[in-house]
């Protein structure tokens, strides 16, 4: 006796599809095209979640660099002065810092300096 998938293999279709509504002609359309996209687009969305974090890390730094310049210091000599006077302040805080407090973030270069 042969095997018949009818409902779980529209159901399987069905999600694949529901999956990629949106995405452009076919490939919001035929289920083939529609599953090799879907796949595609899930590993898209995993290196993308990764490399968020990279470019936030290296924005703040640019933030924080450009902050420490103002005020007549290195961005390296200032991470180096912050973590010999032990002040644990992450990247994101002190980038915040140098933009909506620019003169709490002087106070700290100058602890620093």
């Amino acid at each position: 006796m042969r095997i018949k998938r009818a409902v779980n293999a529209v159901k399987k279709r069905r999600s694949i599809l529901k999956s990629a509504k949106g995405y452009r002609g076919a490939k919001s359309k035929l289920y083939r095209t529609a599953r090799e996209q879907v796949m595609k687009s899930g590993q898209y969305a995993y290196i993308g979640r990764k490399q968020k974090k990279r470019d936030f890390r290296a924005l703040w730094i640019t933030r924080i660099n450009a902050a420490c310049r103002l005020n007549g210091i290195s961005y390296s000599k200032f991470i180096a002065g912050l973590k010999s006077k032990n002040i644990e302040l992450n990247r994101k805080v002190l980038a915040d810092m140098a933009v909506r407090e620019p003169e709490a973030f002087s106070a700290l270069v100058g602890q620093v300096k």
